[in-house]
């Protein structure tokens, strides 16, 4: 597996606005650097980026304690599962799915290893990248009540569009997608 580092300099210059962003948004903001790491993290694990999960994981390590990779991880696949859920449930828009029990267990949401606030971090994270709009506006609402600024809110954000964007020009770079 390829280095943090090591990913951001396979990137050519037309993806030099990725290797940037990328260590500014992991350097840089309004959030705690745990919570930067473990969002990112937790952005790789929901986009199912083995490679960048692991250097992230890696590169962050002065950040990231056993608790924060662990809640990173729990809560991107959580939100695997509540985005498809909720998105659903939003775009079919009859009262009557909204009225029937979710029936999903999600109790690591209301006891994370961490805190809540980087549970909801990294929920938001996640959230952002599949789109659902229920989720987005439950984590931010959730973030708002925890203390969080919206430019904090706004960074975690940042970040999870950052990884999304650096995964899509490290798919690029790769030589089966140069057509």
């Amino acid at each position: 597996m390829r280095s943090l580092d090591e990913l951001k300099a396979s990137l050519g210059d037309d993806f030099k606005d990725m290797r940037l962003n990328l260590g500014n948004v992991l350097e840089n903001g309004e959030l705690e650097p745990t919570e930067r790491w473990a969002a990112a993290l937790a952005s790789a694990v929901f986009l199912r980026d083995a490679e960048l999960t692991a250097a992230l994981a890696t590169a962050g390590a002065a950040h990231l304690t056993a608790q924060a990779v662990a809640d990173a991880r729990a809560a991107s696949a959580i939100m695997g599962m509540n985005t498809v859920y909720y998105r659903f449930r939003h775009m079919i828009g009859k009262p009557s799915y909204s009225q029937r029990p979710a029936g999903l267990r999600m109790s690591r949401m209301g006891k994370p290893a961490t805190t809540k606030g980087l549970f909801e971090v990294c929920s938001l994270a996640c959230a952002v990248l599949a789109g659902c709009e229920a989720c987005v506006k439950a984590h931010e609402q959730s973030l708002l009540q925890e203390g969080y600024s919206e430019d904090r809110v706004h960074h975690a954000v940042r970040i999870a569009a950052v990884v999304h964007g650096f995964l899509i020009a490290k798919a690029a770079e790769t030589p089966a997608s140069v057509a």
